[in-house]
């Protein structure tokens, strides 16, 4: 016959040798082909794939650089993601903990008093008198209790493996935030410079068009046309001046998203700004690689891979809680009169206890159907994104592709629109054509100007959106470690 100590230990001894087995998927990375990757891009695009970590450099604008910097250290989108990022490593640091034993200790004092007859006189209400003595004493306990839920079937550790993806995702999703920010930066910095060009160009007509209304004036004076031409020259004049506010509107707001996006004021930017520059270039050619860089490359793509690979590891959970689970307690106590005295008597106890669902109404095996439909939407997501992602690069090329095309088209038509209007105003001022020849060639001239200048800030635009595509902008050591994430975010507190 077993004793219970044996019985014990043969328990233990069979719950550690199961520990071993682990229920559920294992996680294998889906290859290229499994999320339809082609081999090369549907688009001209250059094999070789570019270190695109710091891409806004290649720009050669250092308020651009400048701007990026600011928002990498202040943008409150990416103060969030750190907080999110915080919030999985601490969860990952909890479901660590499940694989050791939880201890906790106590300790008591008791001084408790005996009352005995004969030691002294106490009056009762009723006027007797009676003698009674009194004697104390002290008592002090310690106790340490220790509880471990073993996982049998690998419910801690995939619990584990589930938490260690999601911190990992989190950490891309930060890097992901990141490629945006650094991308909206540059984007409305471009935009800021597009509409100062824009403007200059507007004011440059209107100087011009003050010249041609003072000689049509000149002309009406003198007899030689009549005030149609004056009244033509005053209404090309007021509709080019109209266009100036609209553009300084739309100006003062890619000005105040800058502010924003840096983790400043609105306006703190506007001194900066103030200065004219030209619409940022970039060197033409990007390596885009092959497009299954694009799954190494993409933070978004990352992430989700990381989503599935915890949404796997969520099977394994769901599916070991249809097995028994074992837990463990154990716990020493001692007892004494006396501080001294109070290792002398300690007594303990172990038990193991084994506890499986019997019956639960279908609940247990909906729960691993659950979790086998949620690995499903994660696949599903996880291929979207790396479409998603394939489709931005191709649209980038195309779109940057076009936009050299119309600069080279409007840098023509802006010549020609240039010697056009220039040869309309000497025709006009001696008398050789009309104004209304002349003010359409002035028309002609701003929309070339216009044309020009939109086209150099979609190639600047289209060039950034590449970038983006491509998963530029960051790097594994642009994701904050866990000891610069500790120390929360300075923030107001009021008083209770």
């Amino acid at each position: 016959m077993f004793r219970p100590r044996a019985l014990l230990l043969v328990s233990v001894s069979a719950s550690v040798a199961l520990a071993g087995c682990t229920v559920g998927p294992n996680y294998r990375p889906s290859t290229p082909a499994e999320l339809g990757v082609p081999d090369a891009w549907s688009v001209p695009a250059a094999a070789r794939a570019d270190n695109l970590t710091r891409w806004w450099d290649r720009f050669d604008d250092p308020v651009l650089g400048e701007l990026v910097e600011a928002a990498r250290a202040g943008n409150t989108d990416l103060a969030q993601a750190v907080g999110r990022l915080r919030q999985a490593r601490e969860s990952l640091v909890q479901s660590r903990s499940q694989l050791l034993p939880t201890v906790s200790g106590s300790a008591g004092y008791n001084r408790s008093f005996n009352l005995v007859g004969g030691t002294s006189n106490l009056t009762l209400p009723d006027g007797t008198v009676t003698t009674i003595s009194r004697s104390a004493g002290d008592s002090f306990s310690l106790g340490l209790d220790a509880q471990y839920q073993l996982g049998l079937f690998g419910e801690v550790r995939r619990t584990v493996e589930a938490t260690r993806a999601e911190e990992q995702a989190a950490g891309y999703d930060y890097a992901a935030v990141l490629v945006s920010i650094e991308s909206d930066i540059a984007r409305n910095y471009v935009l800021v410079r597009a509409y100062q060009a824009q403007i200059a160009n507007a004011r440059a007509s209107l100087r011009i068009q003050d010249d041609n209304l003072q000689i049509a004036g000149f002309r009406v004076q003198a007899g030689l046309v009549s005030s149609t031409d004056v009244e033509q020259a005053r209404s090309q004049r007021a509709q080019t001046a109209a266009t100036i506010p609209s553009l300084e509107q739309q100006y003062a707001a890619a000005v105040a998203r800058l502010g924003v996006l840096s983790g400043q004021a609105p306006g703190a930017l506007r001194a900066r700004m103030e200065a004219t520059r030209p619409i940022p270039t970039a060197p033409g050619v990007v390596g885009a690689g092959i497009p299954a860089d694009t799954l190494r490359q993409r933070p978004d793509v990352l992430a989700a891979e990381r989503a599935l690979a915890s949404a796997t590891a969520r099977i394994g959970v769901a599916r070991a809680q249809l097995y028994p689970a074992l837990a463990i307690t154990g716990n020493i106590q001692t007892n004494a009169t006396s501080i001294g005295s109070i290792g002398d008597a300690v007594t303990g106890g172990l038990f193991a206890g084994l506890t499986q669902a019997i019956f639960n109404g279908g609940r247990l095996r909906s729960q691993v159907r659950s979790a086998e439909a949620a690995a499903d939407v994660a696949f599903a997501s996880y291929k979207g994104t790396v479409l998603l992602a394939l489709e931005d690069v191709e649209n980038a090329i195309v779109a940057l592709d076009t936009a050299r095309q119309r600069e080279v088209q409007f840098r023509i038509a802006f010549d020609a629109a240039s010697n056009s209007a220039l040869l309309a105003r000497s025709q006009y001022r001696t008398g050789l054509t009309d104004f209304t020849t002349l003010n359409q060639q002035e028309a002609a001239l701003l929309s070339a100007q216009n044309g020009l200048t939109q086209a150099r800030s979609d190639q600047a635009a289209a060039l950034i959106a590449l970038y983006a595509a491509l998963g530029g902008g960051w790097e594994p050591a642009s994701i904050p470690t866990a000891e610069a994430t500790r120390t929360s975010t300075p923030r107001p507190t009021g008083s209770n």
